[in-house]
């Protein structure tokens, strides 16, 4: 929204960027170059195995969806929206597309289910090239009747079907081949980045010479593929195309509002029509062509009305629709001017609608995940457990992490939540769930290993977010890790591993004290013995902030601070 509105201020207000000026004829292979990076970073979050619990949903979404919402958006803009049918039917398709450049990060952070997440996700993915194919098809359906009179769909749409299969084959064997590549040491890794994206650019354009759009579902399809490789240098990609596709996202935006005119929203303000178009988007198309399209499945319903409402549409809607209202206007169809303004209200309608709602329709349906940010504990010993309970007792969620069933078996006992399996596995990334959890405790005896788990989950995670014991001072072998790919150290005396399990086999526990304004940081200090180390405070919103070797968070009232204590301490607390 942000962006959207730099655009328009930037552009049809005050006249300061007009990009069709600066870029001339490179504006659109710009934006479409742009919009084919997008996809294939979409496709690179895309793994198959979470089908397992979503894949009839998506295909469903995929086959029946599309035909449904090409339909009822066609519908809908020739007798709603009153647009001439050649304009209502290419419109109708490209309005299938649900705009993962703004799906991704609303379900990032509303923090919603597994489930609804991955249909939401993939279905916006997938249906993104979808939705510009059946353009496609629109238009050199229009295009072929202009010629030949006589003319059916069937003359238009087999061959634009082979073309978008060959262009999938194409991203696929693209994809195999850096696959290939990459592990062998055929790319030095310095060059990796700039390789894969040259890679993918050369696949976008070649393929979109076999047909217009073909070139989507390639890079689609090559991100997917990748996704599902065992190439361990995508690992270190992922951050760079991240950021590559935070910036592509913010541009083209900006572009595309920037790149508006007047006379294009005309229509929006001098007509009942528009409106009544969009409410019949958001409260009848889309919760139909959902609905209509899980009949029959095992999605609860709760689930389809949270996947009926959310659909925002984003930047492949607004770049096609441009590229295609150019085109209707070379042939002669009157209203192709019409679709440029139309699909910006689309996306600030929706964006708003969605964007603002996604929090308060999926509480009210239930669909949201761990609203509180949780603790993945790394490690099964003494101490990470006595902490698991002492978290669980404040309702923050917890798990414990370790690839031994034996030194789980303390875990097991408390009844604590856990996972047995090696954090830094692929698969566990795929089996378990760890979007609840907002920080990382790496707390295993092996110093190097917990500075690994750190360094590998500071960028999911956020590096202030992972933490670990201290440096094992009494090992004779130590070696002094850099700061640089450690955790934060946990505790400002900075305890090790072997320090604080030797406390809890001393009866050193875990205490809680909650600040007032009567009852402030001080005095909870005082009730405490010398030797007590301060742990963390919990805000009343949930959020934890640790004391460390180097952050002091400031305590305020209405904060829980939880201290590990020796029994003299306990004992004089609860005198």
């Amino acid at each position: 929204m942000l962006m959207l509105a730099a655009g328009f201020i930037a552009g049809p207000i005050t006249g300061l960027i007009d990009p069709e000026a600066a870029f001339g004829d490179l504006l659109d292979p710009m934006i479409s170059i742009g919009v084919a990076l997008i996809l294939f970073e979409g496709g690179l979050s895309l793994d198959l195995r979470e089908l397992r619990h979503s894949g009839k949903a998506v295909w469903r979404l995929a086959t029946i969806g599309v035909l449904v919402g090409w339909t009822l958006g066609a519908l809908s803009g020739y007798y709603i929206a009153g647009l001439v049918w050649p304009v209502a039917v290419l419109f109708g398709g490209i309005l299938i597309v649900t705009g993962p450049t703004v799906v991704i990060p609303l379900l990032r952070q509303a923090n919603i289910q597994t489930r609804p997440n991955s249909i939401l996700k993939w279905e916006g993915i997938v249906n993104d090239p979808t939705g510009a194919l059946c353009a496609v098809i629109a238009y050199e359906y229009f295009r072929r009747l202009n010629e030949f009179p006589n003319a059916s769909v069937f003359d238009v749409a087999p061959p634009l079907l082979i073309a978008a299969v060959l262009a999938g084959l194409i991203g696929y064997a693209s994809a195999r081949l850096i696959a290939w590549l990459f592990p062998r040491g055929a790319i030095p890794e310095y060059l990796k980045v700039p390789v894969l994206f040259i890679a993918v650019i050369g696949v976008f354009v070649l393929t979109n010479q076999i047909e217009h759009e073909a070139g989507l579902v390639a890079v689609t399809v090559m991100g997917v593929t990748l996704a599902n490789r065992e190439v361990s240098s995508m690992r270190s990609i992922h951050p760079f195309k991240e950021n590559i596709a935070v910036i592509l996202v913010s541009g083209i935006f900006i572009l595309l509002a920037a790149s508006l005119k007047w006379d294009e929203l005309t229509y929006l303000q001098t007509s009942w029509r528009p409106l009544a178009f969009l409410m019949a988007l958001l409260f009848l198309v889309r919760p139909a062509t959902v609905l209509i399209s899980l009949l029959g499945t095992d999605i609860p319903w709760n689930e389809r009305l949270f996947v009926a409402w959310i659909a925002p549409r984003g930047i492949v809607l607004v770049a096609i629709s441009g590229l295609f209202a150019l085109r209707l206007g070379e042939l002669g169809i009157a209203g192709g001017q019409i679709l440029t303004g139309l699909s910006f209200a689309v996306v600030v309608v929706t964006v708003i609608a969605h964007g603002f709602s996604v929090d308060f329709v999926a509480r009210l349906l239930k669909v949201k995940g761990d609203t509180r940010p949780g603790v993945l504990l790394v490690g099964s010993t003494p101490w990470t457990v006595a902490l698991a309970k002492e978290m669980r007792a404040v309702g923050t969620p917890v798990l414990i992490v370790d690839q031994s069933w034996q030194r789980l078996g303390r875990a097991r006992l408390e009844g604590l939540p856990l996972y047995h399996g090696e954090i830094l596995n692929e698969a566990t990334e795929h089996n378990l769930d760890l979007s609840p959890y907002q920080v990382l405790v790496a707390a295993t005896e092996n110093e190097a290993y917990n500075a690994l788990v750190c360094n590998e989950f500071a960028h999911e995670i956020g590096r202030d977010m992972v933490y670990q014991l201290g440096e094992n001072e009494g090992s004779e072998s130590r070696t002094s890790l850099p700061e640089s790919i450690r955790g934060r150290a946990l505790f400002e005396d900075g305890f090790d591993a072997g320090a604080v399990n030797q406390r809890i086999a001393d009866g050193w526990i875990f205490k809680k004290t909650k600040l007032s304004e009567e009852f402030d940081f001080a005095d909870a200090q005082e009730k405490l013995a010398e030797d007590a180390s301060l742990l963390l405070l919990l805000r009343e919103s949930g959020t934890l902030r640790f004391f460390t070797h180097a952050v002091r968070p400031k305590p305020r009232a209405g904060d829980t601070v939880i201290s590990f204590v020796p029994p003299k301490s306990a004992q004089k607390a609860s005198l």
